[in-house]
């Protein structure tokens, strides 16, 4: 079953934001992206249809512990998986609930 992989503008930002930083991200944000459409409920679940799912950032060099976080929202019966947001653990610890909320209004 392949599911459709939605970006959100919020998302595109933040992207955009570290790939200036981590010029590997690109690659492996498409990488994960390929996953996502063939195993959509990926990482760890969060509420609310949401997973954060680790991402290892190959010029950051710290491994999937010290590297992104990708919070994805996933809509079986739409067979759609939206990404929300990306974060360097470096720069925010987690994600909280009033936060998740707000990416979730995003959702069109």
């Amino acid at each position: 079953m392949n599911f459709e992989v939605e970006v959100t503008f919020y998302f595109k930002k933040q992207a955009k934001r570290l790939a200036k930083k981590y010029p590997s991200l690109p690659s492996e944000l498409r990488e994960l992206i390929s996953s996502l459409e063939k195993s959509p409920a990926q990482g760890t679940m969060i509420g609310r249809g949401c997973y954060k799912i680790r991402l290892s950032i190959a010029s950051k060099s710290k491994g999937k512990s010290g590297g992104g976080r990708v919070i994805t929202h996933l809509q079986v019966s739409k067979k759609k998986v939206y990404l929300l947001s990306i974060y360097d653990k470096s720069e925010m610890e987690s994600i909280t609930p009033s936060d998740l909320s707000g990416l979730l209004k995003l959702i069109p």
